[in-house]
């Protein structure tokens, strides 16, 4: 865009907003969504450059955001625009009216000359054009539209009321995650005029509230990061948590550090200055399961638990203080007496758990609901054992190793550990805290570890159970939940998928895939369908709906992945999934299949004839014969491609039976000739009624022969 005038001179903006302690748990959003809005005001308003960076700071008590080569005033630009028709602007005498003053003062420009304005059009058409130089955006006005808004859209859960006294000795009402006490606005060294949250801007911030409690001035906005580092602060957040994460490792001295991120996060937002040192607790503690140390230390006290080589929890963990020092003992000490009543009250709930079996709490499930349209965590765990046991027998009937009277008696123990003190404590250990107690109860090993398994997978790349006991268990409590949920009306809409009912169809597919189990899709949606008394569940549990939504959660399953470092293309899995498969478990041997197919010379001809003959019985409104009848066909292409079909069918049903897709497929070559002679000789909607259902009865044999495997037709 051409302008009237050169841009100013180029300087770095800083803007820092210094508060109160900040929430810590959403202190990394916050500190984005502050410097993408600033940016975003900044470059709307042309104030950036091709050279402009922006840095993000987010500390505990701060948040800030850097953009170099910032101008001071945007450049002049041409503006053209439509004010108003002709015949609107002017009344009769060919005077401005006052729609026309009223758009003009809208738009800026209310003393222009209205003989300056531009006409263009003709007759009906014909109107009035605003064409001036308008002025570049200002820093200094944009800065101060831009923290407002930046300030009032931060995604901030819950807000602080309180009053800010101000210069004549009012009382300003402010709110904000937390109160604020400086805002920092400068353009290279030149303070900017700013007022927000009853703050007006200078150039002062403060250092670390221990190490360096002290006012310091922001001489430049390039100085920021730098100066702060004098007065022990590290501003940035991701360059803060990368400095904790290589001293966790480091005072790991060769064991594993676990640091899951949103620990790491966490912690990163409640250090200005990131020390970290070793702390031990008592050996005697590790007689309790190690994933209640793990959890009670990173959910109460924000520790890092160290494990050996082999996983096993070391008695020593790591902290990150926000303070350094040369005599750490006493940090060390503290933190080491505070984790002890933890882990002593994690001790406590697992010796007491364990004074009563898992079996004595089943009767118990009926004293939780589970959901009000649904019944309670007993009548979930009967469905759940009904729908499992089925699976089981049908399983081992068909040659898997399986025990229904296993699966029934893990069924029946697997939400027990709900109503234990320790899951009471911390929800996440459910299932995990159930193999515990059922291994120490003296259960089979199988129906203890299922107590567990059946949660997996938990999220996306997730292991699977290792067990048979575990998977079955699994696909029938996913089941249960998917159809329970979708039969009350909450089926995922959009975003909102509250009962996480595509992380459970997606779980249903890996297990049948992954485990090979050659279980129909249908029928154990029907299965678990069949299970709901409600007759509500069973009018709105819709099986195809259910069967179409698994099978979306399928095909973005599949796009994921890759044969010889290859992902599958959306054809591939097209042809594949069109066919409504009811068995899962062979999908990828159909994928590779279809892809060996693809590189043969004949796969596009054959696909091509596949399309035109699923067009053709498409528009077939009369019913087809069942059987061709080889002694009415009456021309030498249909003989011929009747000859090699039957020729064919009994190696390509073999070659399905055996589930050797690649050579179905390739046995499918045979007749791409016969094909392409059939279509250039035969006219297969022939005037004689006889000939035509014939012929058509042969295209139908065909193609179901030609689609055993996939829908080649999808992949013309």
């Amino acid at each position: 865009m051409s302008t009237s005038s050169p841009p100013s001179s180029s300087a770095t903006l800083l803007i820092e907003v210094f508060t109160e302690e900040l929430p810590p748990k959403s202190l990394r959003k916050l500190g984005d969504a502050f410097a993408a809005s600033l940016s975003a005001s900044i470059q709307a308003a042309g104030l950036s450059t091709a050279e402009s960076v922006t840095t993000s700071f987010a500390s505990p008590r701060r948040l800030a955001v850097q953009i170099t080569h910032v101008l001071s005033k945007a450049a002049d630009f041409p503006v053209r625009e439509k004010v108003l028709p002709v015949s609107v602007a002017f009344d009769a005498n060919g005077k401005p009216t006052p729609p026309l003053l009223k758009k003009l003062s809208a738009l800026g420009y209310p003393d222009i000359d209205i003989a300056s304005l531009e006409r263009s059009g003709q007759d009906k058409n014909e109107a009035l054009y605003l064409n001036v130089q308008a002025r570049g955006a200002v820093l200094q006005d944009t800065v101060q539209t831009a923290i407002v808004h930046a300030l009032q859209t931060l995604p901030i859960a819950k807000m602080m009321h309180y009053q800010v006294k101000q210069v004549d000795g009012t009382l300003e009402d402010v709110q904000f995650a937390r109160p604020a006490h400086r805002i920092v606005a400068l353009h290279g060294s030149t303070p900017l005029q700013v007022h927000a949250l009853g703050i007006n801007a200078a150039n002062q911030t403060e250092g670390h509230r221990f190490l360096a409690p002290s006012v310091l001035t922001i001489g430049n906005a390039d100085q920021y990061a730098a100066e702060l580092l004098k007065y022990k602060v590290m501003a940035n957040f991701n360059e803060r948590r990368a400095s904790i994460e290589a001293e966790l490792l480091k005072a790991a001295n060769g064991d594993t550090v676990l640091m899951p991120s949103n620990l790491l996060d966490e912690v990163t937002a409640l250090v200005e200055w990131p020390t970290v040192y070793a702390c031990h607790f008592d050996a005697e503690f590790l007689e309790v399961p190690q994933e209640c140390l793990i959890l009670t230390m990173q959910t109460n006290q924000k520790y890092f638990a160290l494990t050996d080589a082999a996983g096993k929890l070391r008695n020593r963990f790591l902290i990150v203080s926000n303070i350094e020092t040369a005599t750490p003992q006493s940090i060390i000490q503290g933190n080491e007496r505070v984790v002890r009543p933890r882990l002593s009250d994690a001790r406590f709930f697992f010796q007491q758990d364990q004074k009563r079996p898992l079996s004595s709490r089943v009767a118990d499930l009926d004293k939780v609901v589970y959901h009000n349209q649904l019944g309670t965590q007993l009548e979930r765990t009967k469905r759940v054992g009904a729908i499992a046991t089925a699976i089981a027998t049908d399983s081992q009937s068909k040659g898997s190793a399986v025990n229904p009277k296993q699966v029934a008696r893990a069924a029946e123990l697997a939400k027990t550990d709900l109503l234990t003190d320790m899951v009471g404590e911390f929800p996440e250990l459910q299932g995990i805290m159930g193999s515990y107690y059922a291994a120490h109860d003296g259960e089979d090993a199988e129906v203890a570890a299922a107590c567990s398994e059946h949660y997996q997978p938990r999220f996306a790349g997730d292991a699977l159970p290792s067990s048979m006991t575990g998977t079955v268990l699994a696909i029938a409590d996913k089941l249960e939940t998917l159809v329970g949920i979708w039969g009350v009306g909450l089926a995922p809409t959009g975003d909102k998928d509250p009962y996480a009912l595509r992380r459970h169809a997606l779980g249903i597919c890996r297990l049948l895939l992954e485990k090979n189990l050659p279980c129909s899709l249908p029928e154990l949606i029907e299965l678990a369908r069949a299970q709901f008394k409600q007759a509500g569940v069973q009018e709105k549990a819709d099986p195809a709906a259910i069967y179409v939504f698994v099978i979306d959660r399928l095909r973005a399953y599949l796009r994921d992945q890759t044969e010889a470092g290859k992902p599958f293309t959306t054809a591939e899995i097209d042809a594949v999934l069109s066919q409504e498969p009811k068995q899962l478990n062979d999908l990828m041997d159909r994928l590779r299949a279809v892809r060996e197919f693809n590189a043969l010379p004949e796969s596009a001809q054959l696909a091509a004839a596949n399309k035109r003959i699923s067009n053709i019985l498409k528009k077939t409104t009369t019913p087809i014969p069942s059987q061709c009848s080889a002694a009415a066909l009456k021309l030498p292409a249909e003989i011929a491609l009747h000859g090699a079909l039957q020729k064919a069918i009994p190696l390509l049903d073999a070659a399905y039976a055996q589930r050797q897709f690649v050579t179905l497929l390739r046995t499918l070559v045979d007749l791409s000739q016969p094909i392409d002679q059939f279509f250039a000789d035969v006219m297969v909607m022939d005037p004689d009624p006889a000939l035509r259902d014939n012929r058509l009865a042969l295209l139908q044999q065909l193609h179901h022969q030609m689609n055993l495997v996939a829908d080649l037709g999808t992949l013309a």
